[in-house]
């Protein structure tokens, strides 16, 4: 479960420091370039991503102090 939180807090880092995945202007996308495009499509999966490992940790953390006590 962990493992699965980690990855989804590691993986916008990822494809952020990896420039010359996204470093280029095409496709476009209404007018805008793929370059701010890309990025801003990473905040939103950024955000999904935060959430679930939310999810996953608050569960994770309720199955373990649910553990403990019986």
């Amino acid at each position: 479960m962990r493992v699965v939180i980690a990855l989804c807090l590691i993986a916008p880092f990822v494809a952020m420091l990896w420039v010359s995945s996204y470093a280029k202007v095409d496709p476009a996308f209404i007018g805008i370039p793929f370059f701010y495009w890309y990025q801003m499509l990473w905040v939103l999966i950024s955000t999904a991503l935060t959430m679930v490992a939310y999810t996953l940790w608050q569960r994770d953390q309720r199955s373990r102090k649910g553990g403990a006590s019986a």
